[in-house]
């Protein structure tokens, strides 16, 4: 009797993901991925005793592929850290359309989880560090930069519009600089 293959719960995850990554969210069921690892459903459910859970796992790594984005465009000092993370949400957009998708333009009614509130106080605390505005002066300052970045990379992510980096990089200078001088900074 040949031994059974035993499929690994990062096998089921990294999966998933690329299914995600190549099909978009509807893609994400037990069926799909075990087809893609050849194998029965069974497996998936023993590592995944729900599809919830499962899908959970898929937006966590995600969330953890998008931040390694922002720490690379960071880390690459060819922008100030606060407007690399605005350049790293875009590139993320038009890189990995489907996972975008996945993270950020997904219905949230109901959901019991949130992930990525930790970057958000990070750029309000830089933000707030760069600027000396008060917290809540900073908060909305980030809020206000963030829908500006975030409809950028909602039309790079839906193929609405495909820009040139240096225009990208010079309208997220703008809002900023836009931003400042409402807030009575030079």
């Amino acid at each position: 009797m040949a031994p059974k293959v035993k499929i690994t719960k990062e096998e089921i995850l990294s999966a998933a993901v690329e299914l995600v990554r190549t099909g978009g969210e509807q893609s994400l069921n037990a069926r799909n991925i075990a087809a893609a690892l050849n194998c029965s459903t069974q497996p998936i459910f023993s590592n995944f005793p729900t599809m919830e859970e499962l899908r959970y796992a898929v937006l966590a790594q995600t969330d953890a592929l998008y931040r390694d984005y922002i720490q690379r465009e960071m880390e690459s000092g060819k922008y100030p850290a606060y407007k690399a993370s605005g350049m790293a949400y875009i590139r993320f957009a038009k890189e990995e359309k489907e996972l975008f998708k996945l993270l950020y333009m997904r219905d949230r009614d109901g959901e019991a989880f949130s992930l990525g509130a930790g970057v958000d106080s990070e750029m309000e605390a830089l933000v707030q560090t760069q600027t000396g505005l008060s917290e809540t002066e900073a908060k909305l300052f980030h809020l206000e930069v963030w829908a500006y970045v975030h409809g950028i990379a909602t039309m790079f992510a839906t193929g609405f519009l495909n820009l040139e980096w240096e225009l990208v990089s010079k309208m997220l200078t703008d809002c900023y600089q836009g931003l400042r001088k409402q807030n009575g900074m030079v």
